[in-house]
């Protein structure tokens, strides 16, 4: 084999002994992951264009142009993915968008994988070393020139960002060149040795130069501009832009480094001996402060921390400053010590101005309690009031009618027995025209007490009209029902009404007529109002008769 078979051999090498020495050179860091796994991803190219021309074997020579092309598609995904990281883009491959990247490379390595019809590459005189290309190999270089546009245009947006770093913008400059660089070459790969005719000799080794000379200005990057060394760049970067003032002493209590937002009243350079009674400001209080000193001077290795208060000259308001201390350790050795400084002024008059606020709130609230306590008690008086009769407090007709028109609704679905008692007090308008309306009134609430003295938890004794009454007993049966009727009539004809400006009690009695209803049909309970009315008009029936035949009475309606 003659020297031009070996070309890219050697380049291979060389490009695998720039990958040693990254490897061997740098911290491995993710972006250095990314650049290492771009990298070898270059190192195939050159590697299968010198196993195509080491064998005869027509299968061997297509998988090594396969597999130099699956890696070319490799190569254009670890570009993107490569500028991504390098500019500072690399929060996008956290979400699931970024799997699409993939997907146009996968086409074309499935492309050049399956050759359909040898549509990608055909071998010329029997061979791959010579070959021809066909139509998808243009498919596949739109596809891969797709992901160099891309790197191209996020590399110069970023040059032209007015919030990036001069120094990333230095960097991104200078693997720019060396993207640009392998452009050309790869470009003057396809032009004199796929496009030109057929006549005109093979240049070999294009790509595979182009590929050692970028790299070339990627190893100048990342060891002149330290583009990989990020523990390097990011620590200068971290002390001067974070927030907190940081102080580093050294074993001896000498200042050996300060960053830009230490506060200026604390008069501090690097080099001088520090002595932690100076930063604690005149006027605090030695209570306050002698734990933290003698924490600070007897006990270096325990972390200490304290709030102190500095009034600077032509400053209206102070600053309050937090002072934490910890101890740097080194092998069970302390080796110096890390004292940082946050102003928590605003921190200070916020707390101030939320505990002034709670106490104002505090006071609203109570107020609102209050109210809505009231307002809840309204609510149950308006809500007794609606269902409740003003005059005895028993329930009104409406109430009643509502419970009942459920307890039908409900029948068919659970039927129990349930009794109506409608009472009348005998002879109440003569009570009226001999004692007046406030003594009928009188006598009113006496009865409804009387009744209810003999009534269960959940019987509902209700003002039907005037001296009449109706009670709903639930769940009772024929012979309870008459029991429990017998046992109302008699209370309330025992029960003495005493009445203003009348010298003696004033006795009542009842009549009553009793309605024990033990079932109801389906069709009936789809119509409690009407179901309800023939029960009304039957008990009705009952007590009118009990009227009839003399007053003081029960009369069992006929159901």
């Amino acid at each position: 084999m003659g020297l031009i078979v070996w070309i890219d051999l050697i380049l291979f090498f060389l490009l695998f002994a720039l990958f040693v020495y990254i490897f061997a050179s740098v911290t491995i860091t993710k972006l250095h992951k990314v650049y290492l796994g771009f990298h070898f991803s270059m190192m195939l190219w050159p590697f299968s264009q010198f196993a195509i021309k080491t064998t005869d074997n027509l299968e061997y020579q297509l998988f090594y142009v396969k597999l130099a092309f699956v890696d070319l598609a490799l190569l254009s995904i670890g570009w993107l993915l490569f500028t991504l990281f390098l500019t500072g883009q690399s929060q996008f491959l956290r979400t699931t968008k970024y799997a699409a990247l993939f997907i146009p490379a996968l086409i074309a390595a499935l492309i050049v994988v399956y050759n359909p019809k040898s549509m990608f590459v055909e071998p010329i005189n029997g061979g791959y070393i010579v070959r021809d290309y066909g139509p998808l190999f243009w498919l596949i270089v739109s596809i891969l020139a797709a992901y160099v546009v891309i790197s191209l245009f996020v590399m110069t947006m970023t040059l032209a960002s007015k919030i990036k770093t001069p120094r990333i913008k230095r960097q991104v400059r200078q693997v720019l060149r060396g993207m640009i660089v392998m452009i050309l070459f790869i470009a003057a790969d396809i032009i004199c040795n796929v496009t030109s005719p057929k006549s005109f000799p093979v240049i070999p080794g294009l790509t595979s130069l182009g590929i050692l000379v970028s790299v070339i200005f990627f190893v100048i990057a990342i060891h002149r501009d330290k583009v990989l060394d990020i523990v390097t760049i990011a620590h200068q970067d971290i002390i001067d832009t974070i927030t907190l003032g940081i102080l580093v002493l050294d074993e001896n209590e000498i200042v050996v480094e300060i960053n830009q937002s230490l506060p200026p009243y604390i008069n501090l350079h690097i080099g001088e001996r520090f002595n932690i009674e100076v930063v604690v400001p005149q006027g605090e209080s030695i209570t306050k402060t002698r734990p933290f000193l003698d924490s600070y001077q007897e006990s270096p290795l325990n972390p200490a921390e304290i709030e102190l208060t500095y009034r600077v000259y032509n400053a209206i308001d102070p600053f309050h400053v937090k002072i934490q201390v910890a101890p740097i350790v080194v092998s069970h050795t302390m080796v110096g010590r890390i004292i940082t400084f946050q102003d928590i002024t605003e921190i200070r008059h916020l707390i101030d101005e939320t505990h002034s606020q709670n106490e104002v709130l505090q006071r609203r609230n109570q107020s609102l309690i209050t109210i809505q306590q009231e307002l809840f008690e309204t609510n149950q008086k308006l809500q007794r009031m609606t269902i409740t009769d003003s005059l005895t407090g028993c329930y009104n007709r409406s109430y009643l009618t509502h419970q009942l028109e459920l307890k039908v609704m409900k029948h068919n679905r659970a039927p129990e027995p349930f009794t109506i008692l409608l009472l009348d007090i005998d002879f109440f308008k003569s009570i009226n025209d001999t004692y007046g309306h406030l003594a009928g009134d009188d006598v009113l609430r006496s009865t409804v007490e009387a009744i209810q003295r003999t009534l269960r938890k959940n019987d509902i004794l209700a003002r039907y009209g005037g001296e009449e009454f109706v009670i709903y007993l639930p769940n009772t049966d024929q012979d309870g029902a008459n029991s429990l009727a017998e046992r109302i009539k008699a209370s309330v004809e025992s029960n003495k009404i005493i009445v203003q400006q009348v010298e003696s009690p004033i006795s009542i009695t009842i009549s009553m007529g009793l309605l024990f209803i033990n079932h109801i049909t389906s069709e009936d309970s789809q119509n409690p109002q009407a179901v309800l009315n023939t029960l009304f008009d039957a008990v009705d029936k009952a007590l009118y008769q009990a009227k009839n035949e003399g007053r003081n009475r029960i009369v069992n309606a006929q159901g």
